[in-house]
């Protein structure tokens, strides 16, 4: 009974994903066949608890804020200042103004948790100035597609949020934990780049050099940023604020910031306006769809059945976390990272506390695979972002992306291994 469930249920995903109708939609439908075919439940109740539990929530009026703060910041001219304010400090490392790709994709991502935003707004403004400057192609693409991803990772992240809510786990952790694996991944793109510059002194570009005095009047363009991300994650860490409060606050400041600078109008706050809510709504659907699939799968019995069965083959934990893994970089070549965390975390997170791991070390850890999907060739979302802000095709882009993908995977295994790079942080909350 539950190995046909099973079968039905996942053939019926496939075949409605690859029919084109829309996510959030597939799940619905999906969950409401599985639960009418193997149960004699009222399904239209269920979807209207559902709906109502997960649109009622306090925790996700933090989701549209944090958009609204990440459109606010990318649609004014503060990207331009801080690629200005950041050249100054970088650009006597080995490799120049490419770490300038992971730094200002780093603080991107703590301002928008968006990949697109961060990619493309980045993009925009550091290719051109590295073509010009003579810098190695494959390197500034592939630091570029990859250090895009770090929005996922470094807090506050969409991904984590939609984590905490579908796994119900503390969102300040899971914003926390993901700081220093963030920071870590952020370092190992920057020292493979200044190994890879050394060893060819061509693909470092030119020779820049500053005083001190330019680095210092630089400050103005970095430190507002800076201190707006350091606000609001500190007030989480100290537990001054909620996750919802703090994106409150990074809205205000944020609006601050943008009006200080005279790089706000109407047409502006609109246009951030309109693209937060149209996020927000698709996030939104996502969301209640595979809150539906999730609480159908539970009905049916299926995450329990799959985690015995794995179980019962006498499998370790390092060969089920392996099994995860490809599981997961084979789903970001077909659907986006919401729904890979949607649609997995209520099989796999029972299975996963069943070997005694901890729920947030399984969430950055799902958000780091999610953010290696997103650059896995042949068709990781980000792939086909970089190729519309470059003039190469995506095999160059992928071929330029696989040493970073190979450092993210030996990332992943050193997190399973030492879990406690994730979990320090929080454990001092």
């Amino acid at each position: 009974m539950l190995a046909t469930a099973l079968v039905v249920t996942l053939l019926l995903l496939a075949v409605t994903l690859a029919s084109g109708l829309w996510i959030g939609v597939s799940l619905f439908y999906v969950g409401g066949i599985s639960l009418f075919s193997f149960t004699s439940l009222p399904v239209e109740r269920i979807v209207g608890s559902v709906i109502w539990n997960n649109t009622s929530s306090s925790t996700l009026m933090a989701l549209p804020l944090f958009i609204m703060m990440g459109e606010l910041l990318v649609k004014t001219r503060l990207s331009e200042d801080l690629f200005d304010g950041l050249t100054p400090w970088l650009g006597r490392l080995p490799g120049g103004l490419l770490h300038v790709n992971v730094v200002a994709c780093a603080l991107f991502a703590a301002i928008t948790g968006s990949v697109n935003a961060t990619t493309a707004t980045v993009g925009k403004i550091t290719i051109p100035e590295f073509e010009k400057r003579g810098y190695s192609d494959s390197l500034s693409i592939g630091s570029l597609t990859a250090s895009g991803t770090l929005g996922i990772l470094i807090p506050p992240s969409m991904p984590m949020l939609i984590y905490g809510v579908v796994a119900q786990a503390s969102i300040g952790k899971l914003f926390i934990a993901g700081l220093v694996p963030g920071l870590g991944l952020m370092f190992l793109f920057s020292l493979y780049i200044a190994v890879m510059s050394l060893l060819d002194r061509r693909g470092g570009g030119d020779d820049l050099r500053f005083s001190w005095g330019e680095r210092l009047r630089s400050l103005p363009k970095i430190l507002p940023v800076a201190a707006l991300i350091a606000f609001v994650l500190g007030s989480i860490y100290t537990g001054w604020a909620t996750p919802t409060e703090a994106a409150a606050i990074g809205v205000l400041g944020a609006s601050v910031l943008a009006l200080l600078t005279g790089c706000l109008d109407r047409k502006i706050f609109w246009d951030c306006v309109t693209g937060t809510v149209k996020t927000n709504c698709m996030i939104m659907l996502i969301l209640i769809g595979a809150s539906f699939f999730s609480v159908a799968l539970g009905f049916l019995g299926l995450p329990k059945y799959i985690s015995e069965s794995i179980i019962a083959l006498g499998t370790g934990k390092y060969a089920v976390m392996a099994l995860i893994t490809v599981v997961y970089l084979f789903l970001g070549c077909l659907i986006d990272g919401y729904s890979m965390i949607v649609m997995t975390v209520p099989i796999f997170l029972p299975l996963v506390t069943a070997m005694g791991l901890d729920p947030i070390w399984f969430g950055i850890y799902v958000v780091l695979l999610v953010q290696i999907a997103n650059i896995t060739p042949p068709i990781g979302f980000n792939l086909f972002l970089v190729t519309g802000i470059c003039r190469h095709k995506i095999g160059f882009i992928s071929k330029a992306v696989m040493p970073f993908i190979a450092i993210m995977i030996a990332f992943a295994f050193l997190i399973t291994v030492f879990p406690q790079i994730v979990l320090y942080l929080p454990s001092l909350m």
